[in-house]
């Protein structure tokens, strides 16, 4: 089978029109993907001076890329949980009159040591370890030991 002249021709339009298409294209979807940006971990965190927290109360601070959820609970005891809800990632608070964590969206319950106690949540919250040094409270993330 011999090729001519206007099969050449044909070819070689087909092929310049499938590279600039894709000329055209591939700029479009690699800017529809986000690049990968690595951020810094965090592993301790200062929040502030133990007289900033009254007691009974609580405060959401940014851990890194995490919310923290920082609770006095008396004169010194503080505790730190993750401030994501484990069932659809919505925002915590805490109830000062029940003394417990709840999640407003789907009516999630969670005790001060970040256990579930009721509602849809199915695994309880992170815990952060909290100290106390020369009255700054530092929240630290817990290692795993397993």
């Amino acid at each position: 089978m011999k090729y001519g002249r206007r099969e050449f021709i044909n070819t070689m339009l087909g092929a310049g029109g499938i590279g600039g298409l894709a000329s055209i294209f591939y700029p479009v979807f690699q800017f529809m993907i986000p690049p990968k940006i690595s951020e810094p971990h965090v592993s301790s965190l200062k929040v502030g001076t133990v007289d900033e927290f009254p007691i009974n109360s609580s405060k959401i601070v940014r851990f890194g890329r995490v919310p923290v959820i920082l609770i006095r609970n008396d004169q010194d005891t503080f505790s730190a949980l993750a401030a994501t809800c484990t069932h659809l990632d919505c925002i915590v608070q805490y109830n000062q009159a029940r003394k417990q964590i709840v999640c407003a969206c789907h009516n999630g319950v969670f005790d001060l040591n970040g256990k579930n106690v009721s509602g849809p949540p199915p695994k309880p919250l992170t815990v952060y370890s909290v100290s106390i040094v020369d009255d700054q409270v530092i929240i630290t993330e817990e290692k795993d030991l397993a």
